[in-house]
């Protein structure tokens, strides 16, 4: 019994082999060197920081994060979680010990002697108990070490839980942060091209009135200033509620919190992203070792199902004294004692214990296929990140180029007003392209931020490279 006790039944666990994929992307090598102005190189490095947003290199961005990681709800309950995985595990080694109670009791009866064929008057009286027992349950099979084993991969599960729990909050933060900055540089700049195309609506009725132009072209102006009047309501709304998730996200209630205003400008664009090899991202994504642990812990549950089919030993005894008077319960003749040794073997329960251990053969199959899914998933974003920001370069670069030609057609323009070669309505329309153009810009410019972001949540976020993770 004892040689059996250092085996278990069921499967050892053995981690899930990574990917020998050596590339995100099929060119990936060309995607990570695009001729570009504003192109980010990719390094191949696992060195990504956890406070990755640093790299942004805005203090009040900082502050928001801490912010947020100090006081969100949904990260204590994160942390709550994982302190109850932990309790849970504690409590489970408790198996490994012998369990013993104590009892006492105090009754007063009334026997029937004719219960004991006699022919004795019945009688009332008084009993006095105390004992005490000791049980242990041999794990002869190793079903409680794998139960153990299952509670130790769900402490596993709840702390990668929490990593991941940490970097989407972070990143929610800075994107949301990048969102209310865009959405107020739009905003304004759209109220500047508000205001110039009602200058033109003024203009168009003068020249109207004048008879130098027909009133329909004054009825194209008037529409196409209501239509851009019109766009500032969905900014407002949409820089409104970025505001508020700003608040939530930092535990605050909207109506008691405003966040201070962040510009683009005041976020600085990484020029390089370390990026881990695609050996290494299955070691250090959060969802990925979610899903392993998830695997491991029903891996361990063929064990548990299949020690339920086998026999179960224990050892118990008891001692204890029992008296009609509490003051004899120390003599010789009221104690009773116990000490003996069991087996049970399953014989017959409708198929039920060879049913569950095909169901939990069956669910980690399951689990199996939902961490090939998560590592497919995982290895796609991380190869849309890469593109995104190659492309996001493109897009900045020509948005760049046009905001450059429309601002240097205005200021010529703006030299011929001032010499009298150029009217009013032209530098109107100048101003109004080059305000466009911004607008453009603006959007390029909050998308490659955005997508940064994207691109180090898809890796990891850094967690690993904290003293904690190292210590694991």
């Amino acid at each position: 019994m004892l040689a059996l006790a250092g085996c278990a039944v069921g499967p050892n666990f053995v981690r899930p082999e990574a990917p020998r994929t050596q590339a995100y992307t099929s060119d990936e090598h060309a995607a990570a060197t695009t001729p570009s102005a504003s192109a980010q190189r990719i390094e191949t490095s696992n060195r990504l920081p956890p406070d990755w947003w640093h790299l942004l290199r805005c203090p009040r961005l900082d502050a928001f994060v801490s912010d947020a990681l100090a006081r969100n709800p949904s990260l204590d309950a994160a942390e709550a979680s994982l302190r109850r995985s932990e309790d849970a595990l504690r409590a489970g080694y408790g198996v490994f010990f012998p369990g013993a109670d104590a009892a006492g009791g105090i009754s007063r009866q009334r026997s029937s002697p004719a219960r004991a064929a006699s022919a004795l008057p019945p009688s009332v009286f008084n009993l006095f108990t105390l004992s005490a027992s000791v049980s242990y349950a041999l794990d002869v099979w190793g079903g409680q070490r794998r139960t153990i084993e299952g509670l130790r991969a769900d402490v596993e599960a709840q702390r990668d839980a929490l990593a991941g729990a940490q970097l989407l909050l972070a990143a929610h933060v800075v994107n949301t942060v990048i969102a209310e900055a865009a959405y107020r540089e739009q905003r304004d700049a759209t109220l500047a091209l508000v205001a110039l195309e009602e200058d033109q609506v003024r203009l168009g009725r003068a020249q109207a009135e004048a008879g130098t132009v027909p009133y329909s072209s004054v009825l194209g102006l008037e529409s196409q200033a209501a239509a851009t009047r019109a766009t500032l309501p969905g900014l407002e709304q949409k820089m409104d509620q970025a505001q508020h998730l700003l608040a939530t996200l930092t535990g605050r209630l909207p109506g008691e919190w405003s966040p201070p205003p962040v510009t683009l400008s005041d976020m600085t664009l990484p020029a390089a992203i370390p990026v881990s090899l695609p050996s290494e991202l299955v070691r250090q994504r959060p969802d990925i070792l979610i899903a392993e642990a998830r695997l491991h812990a029903s891996s361990a549950q063929i064990g548990v199902a299949t020690a339920a089919m086998l026999p179960s030993f224990t050892l118990s005894a008891s001692y204890g004294a029992a008296s009609l008077a509490a003051a004899n319960l120390g003599a010789d003749g009221s104690r009773f004692w116990s000490v003996g040794a069991g087996v049970t073997q399953p014989v017959f329960h409708g198929g039920a214990l060879h049913q569950q251990r095909r169901a939990a053969i069956d669910a980690r199959d399951e689990a199996s296929a939902n961490y090939r899914q998560t590592v497919l998933a995982a290895f796609a974003q991380v190869a849309d990140g890469l593109r995104a920001i190659g492309h996001d370069a493109e897009t900045l670069d020509a948005e760049s180029a046009a905001l450059d030609s429309a601002q240097s057609a205005l200021r010529l323009v703006q030299i011929d007003y001032d010499a009298g070669l150029a009217n009013y309505l032209q530098v109107i329309v100048a101003n109004e392209q080059y305000l466009q153009s911004r607008l453009g810009h603006i959007e390029a410019r909050a998308q490659q931020l955005q997508d940064t972001v994207a691109l180090f949540v898809a890796v990891g976020g850094g967690w690993w490279n904290t003293s904690d993770a190292r210590a694991r």
